[in-house]
């Protein structure tokens, strides 16, 4: 990964901002701003289908190799138990930060919607929730078809699978964990040819939201768009705080250095997997131990998307606000169950923390047209759950690190 990459990210979001304002302000003919915007989506798409071709085969290559080697499958269960018990306590504070926040300033009060149907809320709907599904869901009917839809979820399912199994081959087992760790290799060298590629993908991606939305679609939901980046500035200072009381002060410093590049990419492509490869990377080069970097993070990308949640809760409540739709206690602890269960696994799924509001929302008679009325300034809240999401399980990753008492101290291991 090319030093001064963070830099030029950090430049191309800036000017993908200026060009995209300007060419929204500047150009009036529809079509041309059309063919502007095509040009950039096209640029930000390939980008991504970059990155998508190279997540599943390191996912399931990076968690093989790292329960491989562990040795046994003690040290498996054990760390993922202190890795489920970090995600699903941050899980419940991403909850009820975005639930105090909603409450407290109320963003949809006053607006008094009408909840007649809209003209391509429709469109929106998603299919309904079962605790059935989600856990049939978990189990891939061929690891190749997992594969080729990047199932995450799916693929971490088959890969702790095969990881312990490969633990209990015992001599013969070594060929095929050099093979896994070949691959990673390879896949890793892959995504740093790639990654050259993100500063014109950032200016892309940056672009086109500005250019077609401009800046008032955000201040016609100042309240909204406001107190949601209030709350994750609170869930921000919640996970560092934490880190720090694990790993201290200094590292929990040294750790948010080095992982900037890859949350920045995060923020700006509103795509974890953009971010996975680099993260990956950066955690290593600080000293995290493969075996524990190559698991927590899969893992964290189905169960620790923290922002999401907070979003998911926010959202929902300002939606039950804005269309006067009161939610009593129960309902609320409701919801709070269902952002819960079906936030997992939705880390490849494009805008998939909107579809988990529409999904949602028929449970308790929330009017379908909320879906447009959170649509328009997605985008914008995207960017920040992703970044939050990357940050939250790099935290999450080093104090896992910490807790099986590794050398994790700020230096590249040698």
């Amino acid at each position: 990964m090319r030093k001064g990459l963070t830099l030029w990210v950090f430049l191309a979001t800036l000017l993908g901002a200026g060009f995209g304002l300007a060419c929204h302000d500047l150009i009036h003919d529809p079509g041309t701003l059309s063919a502007i915007t095509a040009t950039l989506g096209l640029i930000s798409a390939i980008f991504l289908r970059l990155i998508r071709m190279l997540i599943a085969p390191l996912v399931l290559a990076t968690l093989v190799s790292g329960i491989g080697r562990m040795g046994d499958s003690g040290a498996v269960g054990r760390v993922a138990l202190k890795a489920m018990t970090w995600f699903i306590a941050g899980s419940a504070v991403a909850m009820a930060i975005g639930l105090v926040l909603v409450e407290t300033i109320q963003p949809g009060a006053g607006l008094h919607l009408s909840s007649a149907p809209l003209a391509g809320a429709a469109a929106l709907k998603a299919p309904p929730l079962t605790l059935v599904g989600f856990l049939t869901n978990l189990v891939p009917t061929s690891i190749l078809d997992a594969l080729a839809r990047n199932e995450v979820l799916q693929i971490v399912v088959f890969s702790i699978f095969a990881g312990v199994a490969l633990t209990r081959l015992g001599p013969a087992g070594k060929e095929l964990l050099h093979l896994a760790e070949v691959l990673t290799n390879l896949m890793l060298k892959m995504a740093g040819f790639v990654m050259q590629l993100a500063p014109v993908a950032v200016f892309a991606a940056v672009g086109v939201a500005l250019a077609e939305q401009g800046t008032e679609v955000i201040a016609k939901y100042a309240a909204y768009v406001g107190g949601f980046y209030v709350a994750l500035a609170l869930l921000w200072a919640a996970m560092i705080a934490a880190g720090a009381a694990v790993l201290g002060i200094a590292k929990q410093a040294e750790l948010m250095k080095a992982i900037r590049e890859p949350a920045l990419i995060a923020l700006a492509t509103t795509s974890s997997e953009a971010a996975y490869p680099v993260l990956l990377y950066k955690l290593e080069q600080i000293g995290v131990p493969n075996r524990i970097a190559s698991f927590v993070l899969p893992l964290g990308y189905s169960f620790n998307l923290i922002g999401s949640m907070c979003y998911c809760t926010f959202a929902a409540l300002f939606v039950s606000q804005a269309y006067d739709v009161p939610l009593s206690g129960s309902q609320v602890a409701q919801l709070l169950f269902l952002v819960f269960v079906a936030s997992k696994g939705i880390a490849n799924v494009p805008r998939a923390s909107l579809v988990v509001v529409v999904a949602i929302m028929p449970y308790f008679r929330l009017p379908e047209a909320g879906a447009l009325l959170l649509l328009g300034v997605d985008h914008f809240l995207d960017m920040g759950r992703t970044c939050t999401n990357t940050v939250a399980t790099s935290i999450a990753a080093a104090s896992v690190a910490k807790w099986e008492g590794a050398r994790w101290d700020g230096k590249p291991p040698v």
